[in-house]
């Protein structure tokens, strides 16, 4: 509202810095995404007026939430706040919801608001679908979740797997057994597993049976009791494959399934998740998220990337990949 000012009072040079960034490069930031506003700086205490200036405020307070928790603060860290911020999200309600620390003391938490739903949906679902483009960590913070579940004993065994549907007929190409010819399309859950524990940690669950990484094909006829089961890549699964995997969860169980409806391998473009949604309204403890470009955690390349395919999709088949 134009006319209002607001006053904060930052609790020590410190922080101060820490809001400001180096030669405030965040306080620029800020300015940028909130043109109505004018800010004033002067010691340690902050002052906003013109339009927006209360929104710019408790961006101020959440961001200083996040300092007094520990946490850095950097350009991308501001720009997600921001998001959160035009989507009346609270960010440090997100960002510092710890969901697991790794085996090097790292805190895993959600990144973004759609992070921080999936991670609930999953928390408070038998089922989850979780559904967006690359780099939204989708796979990571299920296993992440899967590993927490296993440490605290409410589940016995994580299950990890996917199709191997890239593979067509050049598996046999491929030296050794399956599983040897399928391990390059389970690598990237390996590899997830191996981040959040140590790899010597990692393969004793793997030895012992607690953690288990199979294809699909793999869970044909079986009845998955007190498990955490992570169908990956599900987009690449047919009808057929979706129904018997969904019918394989078992007493005291819990699925998440991740997907991207943009880079379906499957021949024909049959995919098990495509219409999974509308089948699926109305079961109860089941979920769909929906993550999205704003979502993505890697390198802003990859946002922008996934910006650019959306932009040209309504011009052609939604699904050619």
């Amino acid at each position: 509202m134009a006319g209002t000012q607001v006053k904060i009072l930052v609790p020590g040079n410190h922080l101060m810095a820490g809001l400001l960034g180096q030669r405030d490069e965040l306080l620029r930031l800020i300015e940028g995404a909130f043109e109505g506003a004018r800010i004033a700086v002067r010691g340690n205490e902050i002052s906003i007026d013109g339009d927006g200036a209360e929104r710019v405020a408790a961006l101020f307070e959440e961001l200083i939430i996040l300092l007094e928790s520990g946490q850095g603060l950097d350009a991308v860290q501001v720009h997600r706040t921001i998001d959160m911020m035009h989507d009346d999200v609270r960010p440090s309600e997100v960002l510092t919801s710890e969901l697991l620390r790794s085996s090097r003391g790292r805190a895993v938490r959600p990144k973004t608001s759609g992070q921080k739903q999936y991670a609930d949906a999953i928390a408070s679902n038998i089922v989850t679908f979780g559904i967006g483009p690359a780099g939204t960590g989708k796979s990571y913070l299920a296993v992440a979740l899967a590993v927490q579940a296993l440490q605290a004993r409410q589940v016995n065994r994580i299950i990890l797997t996917r199709p191997a549907v890239e593979a067509g007929e050049r598996l046999g190409f491929l030296p050794g057994d399956l599983m040897a010819k399928v391990d390059p399309y389970l690598r990237p859950l390996y590899d997830a597993l191996h981040d959040l524990l140590e790899p010597e940690g990692a393969q004793r669950l793997i030895d012992r049976g607690a953690v288990e990484v199979a294809p699909l094909a793999f869970m044909r006829g079986r009845t998955l009791n007190n498990s955490f089961i992570i169908l990956d890549e599900a987009q690449n699964t047919s009808p057929e494959q979706m129904k018997m995997f969904l019918t394989r969860i078992g007493f005291g169980s819990k699925a998440v399934v991740t997907g991207d409806i943009t880079q379906i391998d499957v021949a024909g473009g049959r995919s098990g998740l495509i219409g999974l949604e509308r089948v699926l309204t109305g079961v109860p403890d089941l979920a769909f998220v929906q993550l999205k470009q704003r979502d993505v955690v890697r390198h802003r390349i990859v946002a922008d990337i996934v910006a650019a395919y959306d932009r040209q999709r309504p011009a052609e088949d939604p699904h050619e990949s």
